[in-house]
């Protein structure tokens, strides 16, 4: 596949930071529209987006710091290729500190936190779709080896170096399907949030959409550096899909109450 997109003079630019940035752009566009949709006030949902944003990139830049700082003191220059790196654990964090700022900046901007998560519900799940497209032209968590004609083998050492894919061997392209699984949640979302019956029901069906679609691509993605259970049958991010299903549930079941009581 193509880890780098165009060079500018020497400088390159790789293809999983455009098109995650592309998602970023294209998901902040959709959630200024759906917040207009829902009597929001655009701009503040557009600040929310931007801090939640800023929190992400920079709690995944400090833990990378943190990870590799051996390596760091003494070849400090190895900070310009960190951006490089794509692993489950970075992303964990990531979501974890845009999710607690996004409710920090929400309060303090006095936004409903019902209604604000299910406007960012269908943008969030659009930018993830596009961060996995961005995840399979790098070949960062590429798949197991197949033997379907719709196989992907990549050959640039690049895609080696930055994100240990394997070279000359077809594997599934994993994260097409996963970015296939989640622009259909996004478009479902985007369908039924005029339908909502309270506020958190679409934040509660992507909590279980996600969990689902990770639980279910995780087969057919390769296991090394995502974590070893119950003898390999499963790995970290099945134990954090089925947390994310039974945190969705949840919501889901609270609001079904909320509405009989």
């Amino acid at each position: 596949m193509h880890p780098v997109l165009f060079h500018i003079g020497p400088i390159l630019i790789p293809a999983y930071g455009v098109l995650a940035a592309l998602g970023v752009l294209l998901a902040l566009l959709l959630a200024e529209r759906t917040a207009r949709v829902n009597g929001l006030d655009a701009r503040r949902v557009w600040n929310l987006c931007i801090v939640s944003l800023f929190a992400a990139l920079t709690a995944s830049r400090l833990l990378l710091v943190v990870i590799n700082w051996a390596d760091l003191r003494v070849h400090p220059q190895l900070m310009l290729g960190l951006s490089m790196i794509h692993h489950p654990l970075l992303a964990a964090c990531g979501a974890l500190a845009a999710v607690g700022a996004a409710v920090l900046f929400g309060r303090l901007q006095r936004l409903p936190l019902g209604t604000t998560s299910d406007v960012l519900a269908a943008p969030v799940a659009l930018g993830m779709a596009f961060e996995q497209l961005g995840a399979l032209l790098a070949g960062s968590g590429y798949g197991t080896v197949s033997g379907f004609s719709w196989a992907v083998t990549y050959t640039n050492p690049l895609a080696a170096l930055w994100s240990g894919a394997p070279l000359g061997i077809p594997v599934h392209p994993v994260q097409a399907y996963t970015a296939l699984a989640f622009f259909i949640l996004s478009v479902f979302l985007v369908f039924w949030l005029p339908y909502r019956g309270q506020p958190g029901e679409l934040a509660g069906l992507l909590l279980l959409g996600v969990g689902v679609i990770v639980f279910f691509t995780e087969f057919f993605r390769d296991p090394e550096g995502r974590g070893v259970l119950l003898g390999g049958a499963l790995n970290g991010p099945h134990v954090a899909a089925v947390v994310l299903v039974v945190v969705g549930g949840l919501v889901l079941l609270e609001h079904k109450v909320e509405v009989e009581d």
